[in-house]
């Protein structure tokens, strides 16, 4: 265990001094990351105004503060890594890294460590300005504060391990885009991005509710908005936990079978 922190310690500090190399690109990223729910709020509290106030309980700062909120949840738990190993495996520049005293996974990890501490230094103030500009109304309480930090935790963790074993699938094929833009569209819509899922068809709700996708963003958020009772919060972790540990199996199953047919070629 003391090795594995001095390999994050030192990755950690590589990572962050290469993410330092391209701060145009970080402020993009962050910029893409802190439109979207701007955009989705801008759009239902229009409507919430325009339908008399409110739409399915929902009143202008109430999507006000499920946007702010989902925007945290959303940025703290996302990867990018489905989209470099197709990259990594056809140009060989996963063989390096597996000459390394510990897995990939943990190097990645330490990458988004990184990245996402650098980008909480201007996301912080900016959801500062948010909460001025659309005055968001938060009913929580103090155990759902509390347990929202294990929430979004879990979220992470079982985000992180689908979202990397995903990232696999450039074992067996040199494009995974079609692949990847799959994911994204099904975690689009199950994951309360693009509205609340108690505002959705009850189909789509029910399906939400036994894929991981709505565990991965939809729960911490709700959660912290008071939106949750203490039962249900504990189903909701029992869920989380269930899905991390399927996940992680699978992880391991296809990151065995995949390293298996690995030829690196190339730097």
């Amino acid at each position: 265990m003391r090795g594995l922190l001095d390999i994050y310690r030192a990755q950690l500090k590589t990572s962050l001094a290469i993410e330092m190399q391209y701060r145009a690109s970080l402020a993009i990223w962050l910029l893409g990351t802190i439109l979207e729910p701007v955009i989705y709020l801008t759009v239902w509290a229009t409507v919430a105004q325009s339908s008399g106030g409110e739409v399915g309980g929902y009143t202008a700062s109430g999507f006000a503060a499920y946007f702010i909120v989902l925007m945290i949840v959303n940025h703290l738990t996302f990867s990018w890594i489905m989209w470099e190993y197709e990259y990594y495996i056809r140009q060989g520049l996963l063989s390096p890294l597996l000459l390394r005293p510990a897995h990939p996974i943990h190097k990645d990890l330490a990458d988004n460590l990184a990245y996402k501490t650098l980008t909480l230094v201007i996301l912080i103030p900016v959801t500062l300005m948010l909460i001025v500009l659309f005055r968001p109304t938060l009913d929580t309480s103090p155990w759902a504060v509390v347990a929202f930090v294990p929430a979004l935790v879990l979220a992470f963790a079982v985000r992180w391990v689908f979202e990397w074993t995903l990232a696999m699938s450039a074992f067996w094929t040199t494009r995974i885009s079609a692949v990847n833009q799959v994911y994204f569209a099904a975690l689009l819509f199950f994951s309360g991005r693009i509205a609340p899922l108690d505002l959705m068809p009850p189909a789509i709700q029910t399906i939400a509710y036994f894929l991981p996708f709505r565990w991965m963003i939809y729960f911490p958020a709700e959660l912290i908005l008071g939106q949750v009772s203490p039962r249900d919060a504990l189903i909701g972790f029992g869920a989380q936990i269930g899905w991390f540990l399927v996940g992680l199996a699978l992880l391991r199953v296809v990151w065995r079978a995949g390293i298996r047919r690995y030829s690196g070629v190339g730097a």
